[in-house]
């Protein structure tokens, strides 16, 4: 699929997968508060989505390519990885966080992972970013700050804190072995629609297995949940995360980190904040206040100003240098990094 894309289009695709991918990230926060308003506990909310998700894209990728199986269980290390790492470890970790602190500083932990990306990046390929880019990264950071209006009431624990940070470790891991555009195992091409699939699967067995057990609660009720002023049936809710905000934003956000790189995919997760806030305007009524606006604005500035300087900080493409950037985070994948 990858391969069908002409260099000249990259970008301009990558965007495009990579926004769609975080409008449909973003789209979670409402409907899985409308389960907890309704009585289901976090981790029944995440089960029901990750499972939900898993069963979409298996059929899916029965349909788009039947070998599917088989592709999984040549890279059977980097889809549990995928799995137990970027989708059931963020959310694990963010909703332990929440426990601790207020929603804002959980969240605003979270992202800092593209600042864990470039850092990774510039560790491992002892190539600096360029300076836009560092600038970028610093005013996005800060721009989210103000959107999730963090020092507002916030509560700080140092468990809490522990908790968000692990979030924005398995978040930069999402971007980081999201980048299969040269992964292959035994001759085997990793398809992103493999990954996905494969990686819901191991994710969904990974936060059900919690629940079961006993380490995290799992409540499920049958009461009505309240969106956009509407009472609807719990089943709606479930099936907006499980197709929306899990099978289709996984599948677009693999896509868009495999042509856009990480670094600068990292930068445009945080648009997910800004689709989050959005979305739980218009579906559960939470107001829009004018520094949100003006914060998201900061946010979209930020992103602007670090496209530029991450383009001239990559090596260009078939060099030496290129390849010798891009080596270390492919084996860094099949070598079972976390981060």
């Amino acid at each position: 699929m990858l391969q069908r894309i002409s260099p000249a289009d990259h970008f301009r695709m990558g965007l495009a997968f990579a926004l769609t991918s975080a409008l449909c990230f973003g789209l979670s926060g409402p409907f899985a508060k409308s389960l907890m308003v309704a009585g289901w506990s976090p981790t029944a909310a995440v089960t029901a989505r990750l499972f939900g998700g898993a069963v979409v894209m298996a059929v899916v990728a029965t349909a788009v390519n039947p070998s599917w199986l088989g592709e999984a269980r040549a890279h059977a290390r980097t889809i549990v990885l995928y799995g137990l790492f970027p989708i059931a470890g963020a959310q694990l970790c963010f909703y332990n966080g929440v426990k601790h602190l207020s929603v804002g500083v959980a969240l605003l932990l979270e992202y800092t992972a593209p600042v864990l990306v470039v850092a990774w990046l510039w560790a491992r390929t002892r190539r600096r970013p360029g300076t836009r880019t560092l600038a970028g990264v610093a005013m996005a950071i800060i721009g989210i700050t103000v959107v999730l209006d963090v020092f507002h009431g916030a509560s700080i624990n140092a468990i809490g804190v522990a908790w968000g940070l692990g979030a924005a470790v398995c978040a930069a891991s999402y971007f980081m072995m999201s980048d299969i555009s040269d992964t292959t195992a035994a001759g085997t091409p990793l398809s992103p629609i493999t990954l996905a699939a494969g990686g819901l699967w191991v994710g969904a067995a990974g936060v059900g297995l919690l629940g079961l057990t006993g380490v995290m609660p799992l409540t499920v009720t049958a009461d009505d949940v309240l969106l956009a002023g509407a009472t609807l049936p719990p089943a709606v809710a479930v099936a907006a995360l499980a197709i929306l905000s899990t099978a289709v934003a996984y599948t677009l956000g693999i896509v868009g980190v495999a042509l856009l790189k990480p670094g600068f995919a990292s930068l445009l997760g945080l648009s997910e904040v800004l689709f989050a806030v959005l979305w739980a305007w218009l579906l559960v009524g939470e107001a829009l206040s004018t520094t949100q606006v003006i914060g998201g604005a900061v946010v979209l500035a930020g992103l602007a100003l670090a496209r530029p300087g991450d383009r001239r900080g990559e090596p260009p493409a078939g060099t030496g240098a290129a390849t010798e950037a891009r080596g270390p985070q492919t084996s860094a994948k099949l070598a079972a990094r976390s981060g």
